[in-house]
């Protein structure tokens, strides 16, 4: 039977072939409804090549590649396939061939190279055609790696093509690479994915001398699995800026990545330069944040009218510094938006507005570092697809985008680099090392960074319900949990990871000193995920029918479990490591579910100890605010989110972010950056609270793979008006949002697809709802919230709560940090018997607290 999620029609599709399908579907009463046809094209697969590979004589130059042809007849069909080193763009009769940017793509190039395909029968026609070639050095020549070498992979431009054009009269002619193709030096004297590119126009393509072949090392040819990055969006700006220093400045209004555009006036052989930034310091240019990354866009002008851009790179920016412009104008400026080409699939928008721009800088992070691998940051001398960042956001990206198909390619780039270390991940994929060195690339195998190999896959199943991706990675999955069991068995732990190198709790606020590896136990988070990706295989060896696997697997996590709480935990449930972290990790984990309450409540003992301040880093932020919603704490984890000073995601709102942050404080109160070494003002990781927002700001969210079941589950509060949430799921298009009317009344509408169901929940009562659109209208209702069961601490803090419990209680003030963590009740039972409140009903202080925080 067809799977309205995921279907395998079991053939073997040739190569060069366009196949067309249409879906039909009959209803129990009779109804019937065909789709459109659809339709995919292969591309080369395995066939052999009518072409070589080709470069030019002089290594030392970017080149341009050529090719003239003559047609007989007009064009029927015609397909281009082709690959280069490092990256190229082809034109046809001086037009650009397809939409994408920067093919092949980022990959592990030793391993495989990927081949694209472009339909150029519109480019084409009968007479004579000039087909051109276009080089530059890209992620696998160019300078690029933490070793900041360059030609990683190959230290020659080369490029791989073959044309197939099917004439009017039938005839099919093939044009594929060889010696009989020419080479120009180009008028790109210079390219990099971090330096930029420097161009001058006035060369003319002349001097073609003949091509040599060439065999460079790669790996295997294969058929694209990268989407093609795209210009996805335009951006105009938003002003010029003339700085107290006396500069131009290009504003985007947008910190975005991708380049600008424009169309130059100057004479002949005017210096045009554009230099890119991503924040002003005291109203000056400043980009000491991009480290060793020149990101300069250089132009000498033809005098001609033509439009400046660049062929061979991109820029994470805000700001561009203008030079050389003798009278720049806004309208001269376009930006251009690069990103791997993604449907939009989720929407969210509530009544604040701050939260509204967080969730914006969320999708824009996204967008900026989505672009062929899942970068860190897309700006900086870095830009490198690491592992745990990817790791920690692939949740939420599956909400903001159709992310199956970009994970994919990542995935097997991952897989085929953990090939290469018997099992062990690396912190980057693809693992870019220089070549001949005897460097291994920059390591692997840290918790939390190397669980990408079994966390994303896992997710993608969880969103998509397609068993593929799991199929096709149980194999890296099980050799990443093998890898740490061989690791563990050395270390003769019997179940805790004591070993290795790891980021911990990376970039968290409770670091000792300058460190960056935060305030939680490495062994003690290594070891969770430990347990947490041998449970994964478990139910992914169940999924796929291996039941021999999920028994071994389930073993082993529990065996970790078991000595988690032996070395960490109390048989009363305290957690020996007092961090937030290391309490949301064993609550949403679940190392263990038996103490949960007590964990719960300790770590709101331990908010309270921060000054309800969270001090997370990237392994304990995307679970902060689920456990804390999911253990009865909502009312924290909204404190924490709309908290407006450092630390907190609206802080960085208030200082104008446009897009995430890769450190809570990467900006200073004051306007200035904390730290030039390491800050990005691009970095999703800690947008992984968009994942909260969707499932508890609006209520929506998966209960089984491929949502083929959700829960709905409105929580009205305080905070907002209204939340409103939409996801296009592989079932089918989900909704739901609230809002409460002036009377109070909340009103609930939603929307369920066809083919699932979903369970609405209305102040912890459950209702089935069918497929299609509801609504209703309900009587005022909220978050349950007990004031007499939130801690002293957090009450005392509170600008309304707090005036009237230090009214009644001042002493409070010099309470010690036990006490004030107390909620009231706790404080009645526990401290009654001091009667420090004397006579006071302790009921009418709750009370008034109450209808204080209302």
């Amino acid at each position: 039977d067809l799977d309205s999620l995921a279907y395998d029609p079991g053939i073997t599709l040739p190569p060069r072939t366009r196949v067309y399908w249409r879906v039909s579907v009959w209803g129990d009463k009779g109804d019937f409804a065909q789709s459109e046809a659809n339709w995919l094209e292969t591309g080369k697969g395995n066939e052999k090549w009518d072409g070589e590979w080709i470069s030019s004589p002089d290594p030392a130059i970017h080149p341009v590649l050529r090719k003239k042809i003559e047609l007989e007849d007009d064009v029927e069909s015609a397909r281009i396939y082709a690959t280069g080193f490092g990256v190229y763009e082809l034109e046809i009769n001086g037009v650009k061939a397809g939409d994408e940017f920067l093919a092949p793509g980022c990959n592990a190039y030793d391993k495989w190279l990927q081949v694209q395909t472009y339909d150029v029968t519109e480019l084409l026609s009968k007479g004579e055609n000039e087909i051109l070639a276009w080089l530059g050095n890209g992620w696998a020549k160019g300078r690029f790696g933490l070793m900041m070498a360059e030609n990683n992979y190959v230290d020659q431009f080369s490029l791989l093509f073959e044309l197939r054009v099917t004439l009017k009269n039938g005839k099919e002619i093939v044009i594929g690479s060889d010696g009989s193709w020419e080479s120009a030096p180009s008028p790109v004297k210079d390219s990099g994915i971090y330096d930029g590119e420097r161009v001058d126009a006035r060369v003319k393509l002349e001097s073609w001398a003949p091509v040599k072949l060439l065999a460079p090392e790669c790996g295997e040819l294969s058929d694209r699995l990268s989407l093609p990055v795209k210009i996805m969006e335009e951006v105009k700006p938003i002003a010029i800026i003339d700085t107290p220093a006396g500069e131009k400045v290009l504003d985007m209004g947008q910190n975005m990545v991708g380049f600008v555009s424009f169309k130059p006036s100057e004479p002949e052989g005017a210096k045009l330069s554009l230099k890119y930034s991503e924040v002003l310091q005291e109203g000056n240019f400043y980009r000491d944040n991009l480290r060793s990354a020149i990101a300069e866009f250089h132009w000498i002008s033809s005098g001609k009218k033509e439009t400046a851009r660049p062929r061979f790179t991109f820029f994470g920016f805000r700001y561009v510094l203008l030079e050389g412009f003798s009278d720049p104008k806004l309208e001269d400026f376009t930006g251009h938006v690069l990103y791997s080409e993604m449907e939009r699939t989720g929407f969210l928008e509530t009544s604040h507005k701050d939260a509204n721009r967080l969730y914006q800088n969320v999708i824009w992070s996204q967008k900026g570092n989505f672009l062929d691998v899942p970068t860190d940051c897309p700006q900086r001398d870095e830009r490198m697809g690491w592992t745990g960042d990817a790791q920690i956001f692939c949740e939420t990206s599956a909400w903001n985008m159709d992310v199956y198909a970009f994970f994919s390619k990542y995935l097997h780039d991952l897989a085929l680099e953990q090939g290469k270390h018997e099992g062990r991940v690396p912190h980057v994929v693809p693992d870019v090392r220089p070549r001949g060195s005897g460097f291994s690339g920059i390591g692997g195998g840290a918790c939390g960074w190397a669980d990408a190999a079994v966390v994303i896959p896992w997710t993608m199943y969880q969103f998509y319900g397609d068993k593929t991706i799991l199929k096709r990675q149980y194999s890296s999955m099980k050799a990443w949990v093998d890898w740490i069991e061989s690791e563990d068995k050395r270390a003769g732990n019997k179940g805790l990871w004591t070993t290795g190198v790891h980021f911990g709790d990376w970039l968290s606020l409770d670091s000792e000193g300058t460190s960056r590896f935060g305030g939680t136990e490495a062994a003690y988070l290594a070891s969770a995920y430990y347990m947490q990706s041998a449970r994964i295989v478990s139910e992914t060896a169940k999924v796929l029918g291996c039941a021999e696997d999920a028994e071994k697997y389930a073993k082993l996590s529990e065996r970790v479990r078991q000595a988690l709480l032996s070395e960490y935990i109390t048989p009363s449930g305290r957690l020996a490591i007092r961090s937030q972290t290391a309490h949301v990790i064993a609550i949403g984990m679940g190392i263990a579910p038996e103490h949960n309450e007590r964990l719960a409540k300790d770590l709101g003992r331990i908010l309270v100890r921060d000054g309800m301040k969270l001090t997370t880093g990237f392994l304990g932020t995307p679970l902060l605010c689920k456990v804390l919603s999911d253990t009865g704490a909502h009312a924290y984890a909204l404190k924490l989110f709309f908290k407006e000073d450092l630390p907190g995601w609206l802080y960085e709102v208030k200082q104008g972010a446009t897009t995430i942050w890769e450190r809570w404080n990467s900006v200073l109160p004051d306007g200035s950056m904390s730290d030039t070494g390491m800050n990005s003002l691009n970095h999703y990781a800690y947008g992984s609270i968009a994942d909260w927002m969707y499932r508890r700001l609006a209520g929506i969210s998966p209960t089984a793979p491929g949502w083929r079941k959700a829960r709905l589950e409105p929580l009205p509060c305080k905070e907002l008006t209204y939340a409103r949430a939409s996801f296009n799921s592989p079932m089918g298009l989900y909704k739901l949002s609230w809002e409460r009317k002036a009377d109070g009344t909340i009103t609930v509408e939603g929307e369920v697809p066809f083919g699932a169901s979903a369970v609405l929940v209305i102040n912890g009562e459950e209702q089935e709802l069918n497929p299609g659109t509801f609504a209703m209208d309900l009587a005022p209702f909220a978050q349950k919230l007990d004031p007499g069961s939130i801690p002293l601490g957090v009450l005392m803090a509170d600008p309304k709560a707090g005036p009237i419990l230090l009214q009644i209680a001042p002493f409070l003030k010099e309470c010690p940090e036990n006490i004030i963590q107390l909620g009231i009740r706790e404080f009645q039972r526990e401290a009654g018997a001091l009667a420090i409140f004397g006579k006071i009903d302790y009921d009418a202080i709750i009370g008034m607290i109450a209808k204080a925080l209302e």
